[in-house]
């Protein structure tokens, strides 16, 4: 699992870099942004699960970009804000459930205390990168969780896409998960393209 974990990420960091490159900025990744917010996060000890698609890249086997860090956590009145800003983080903006921050090298973070992943925090799994240990959605709630995303009305729509076309991609490569999805997750999947 350690080298097909390292493998994805490693691969999310090089099109970091290459996605930076092409637009002529610095060459960069998430990894140092990743890192310390994960230190923090563990420090402060706030439970927490990194999702989206920084989890994606090391459930998949073929990882895509993205360009922040989403992390659920069960209160945002616990995020570790002094921590945080003497880390090199800066809040940016809050909305409902949701708290934007830049982390170093401009990395977007997005932590989100939407009531629906509360118990998926306690199922994260643990990864270890560099000698720290980082909590990420487990890949059955990450597919989960993309099927939600994928049937809400108030996304965009080329968001819902990606995320259905998330969701079929992990079912793709572990087929078994398919025995955990509800009628509804089913039927969301059975209208995609064939």
């Amino acid at each position: 699992m350690f080298s097909v974990v390292r493998d994805g990420l490693d691969i999310g960091f090089a099109l970091d870099r290459r996605w930076r490159f092409l637009r002529g900025e610095m060459e960069t990744t998430k990894k140092p942004a990743l890192l310390a917010l994960a230190r923090v996060l563990a420090e402060a000890r706030v439970p927490y699960a990194v999702i989206g698609g920084v989890a994606l890249q090391i459930h998949q086997r073929e990882p895509r970009t993205t360009l922040g860090i989403d992390v659920a956590v069960p209160d945002r009145a616990r995020i570790p804000t002094s921590a945080l800003e003497s880390s090199g983080f800066a809040k940016t903006g809050t909305f409902a459930h949701l708290e934007n921050w830049i982390g170093p090298d401009q990395t977007p973070v997005q932590f989100t205390d939407d009531p629906a992943l509360a118990s998926a925090i306690g199922r994260a799994v643990e990864i270890d990168l560099e000698s720290t240990s980082i909590r990420i959605l487990s890949v059955g709630d990450l597919l989960h969780e993309k099927l939600r995303a994928g049937r809400d009305p108030s996304r965009r729509r080329s968001k819902r896409l990606q995320d259905l076309a998330d969701a079929e991609s992990l079912l793709e490569q572990a087929p078994a998960l398919a025995a955990e999805l509800t009628a509804d997750e089913r039927a969301v999947l059975d209208r995609l393209p064939k």
